[in-house]
């Protein structure tokens, strides 16, 4: 997890597979518990018990169903594991903590911020729309990279390139991203396939 400040990324917190996961030790664990409790108090083992008993007993490792549930067990275990060793929540970006730009003010080391990466897109687009010639911005941004493509009509591309470069570059500035991202930009004339 994250100390206060810190600018790692965010943990999922992953309430499905950890409430699948509780249920799941709850009910074999309450059935072993009334079972162990049962056959204390004199009463004979349950049948399931005694079955399960009598098959991991007689049946040899070298049989499919076996080696198909320790690989079933194998893949939950490391499902579980990654689940629990990985932050999740990878479309959040995260943004610087010690100065918000949009403030002008120091931030609380307790606040962390971050932005979806949708949201980013969206933004960094209405602002790449702004710019004199451009006619169509599509915009996609991953964890690492931030890709522009935009048609241009009336203008010449080189200046289109060069106005769009320098918004977009102030408009990354002003997202505050606690890591670089690296912008590629593509302007090509409108009414080009």
């Amino acid at each position: 997890m994250t100390g206060p400040g810190s600018d790692r990324r965010f943990w999922s917190e992953r309430r499905v597979p950890a409430a699948i996961t509780a249920l799941l030790v709850l009910v074999v664990a309450g059935a072993l518990l009334y079972d162990v409790s049962a056959v204390r108090a004199g009463r004979p083992a349950a049948q399931w018990r005694r079955r399960l008993a009598a098959e991991l007993a007689t049946r040899p490792l070298q049989d499919h169903w076996v080696i198909l549930g320790a690989a079933v067990a194998s893949l939950v275990g490391v499902w579980l594991l990654v689940l629990a060793l990985t932050p999740g929540l990878r479309a959040v970006l995260r943004m610087r903590t010690h100065a918000s730009p949009c403030l002008r003010q120091e931030v609380p080391p307790a606040v962390r911020a971050g932005v979806d990466r949708i949201a980013a897109a969206l933004l960094l687009r209405d602002r790449a729309t702004e710019v004199p010639g451009v006619r169509w911005v599509r915009v996609s941004v991953s964890r690492r990279r931030i890709q522009v493509r935009a048609d241009a009509h009336f203008r010449e591309l080189d200046d289109v390139r060069r106005d769009l470069d320098a918004v977009l570059e102030e408009a990354v500035h002003d997202l505050a991203l606690a890591r670089p991202l690296t912008l590629s930009l593509q302007v090509r004339r409108a009414g080009r396939g």
